[in-house]
This record gives structure tokens, C-alpha cells and sequence, in this order.
């Protein structure tokens, strides 16, 4: 299967935090997708680009806070997270680059 470029467009990054690690004993991997982007074409996505057999989606949206840049209120974006279970025996190694 070749990447196509919308599966670039719908996955941004991997997330790489402590509850990410802790999800990924769980056998699930976390994404920062796009916010226009839905369940299917998340599964879809990941397994185009990872060749893997994806279980189940779930997604989270984290409102942007409201900073302070140089003494200017400013608004951090909105991020739209997956937290994508994969099926027994299929893993996703993060730490190395597509």
C-alpha cells in the first residue's frame, strides 16, 4: 500500500507525553490529527501509512489556553487528539521517523 498524501493531511504528529507512554502498555498510540478529520479516515490513515490493523478510535479536542506572549494575551490553538488501539500483535515504533 502506498501513502497517499491525504494521510498526511489527517495525521499531524505522534504525541509523545507520560500518559502517552502509560496508553502505549495498553497497546494504543496517540496522534495529533487534524481537526477536520473523523474516526474512519483516522483508522484509515493509520493503517495506510503504518500497515497496521487498527481496533478502535477514540478522539479528544483540547481548547488552546489563553497565554501571555511578551505581555500580549495571546490564544494557544485548539489540538485534536486520537487515541488509536491497535489490534493484538501489531505495534507502531513512535521514536523513529516515518
Amino acid at each position: 500500500m502506498s501513502a497517499k498524501p491525504e494521510h498526511y493531511d489527517v495525521i499531524r504528529k505522534p504525541v509523545i507525553t507520560e500518559k502517552a507512554t502509560m496508553a502505549s502498555e495498553a497497546n494504543a498510540v496517540v496522534f495529533e490529527v487534524a481537526m477536520d478529520a473523523n474516526k474512519p479516515q483516522i483508522k484509515e490513515a493509520i493503517e495506510g501509512l503504518f500497515g497496521v490493523k487498527v481496533k478502535a478510535v477514540n478522539t479528544t479536542i483540547t481548547k488552546g489556553k489563553v497565554k501571555r506572549f511578551r505581555g500580549i494575551l495571546g490564544r494557544r490553538a485548539d489540538v485534536k487528539k486520537a487515541y488509536v488501539t491497535l489490534e493484538e500483535g501489531n505495534t507502531i515504533d513512535v521514536t523513529t521517523g516515518l
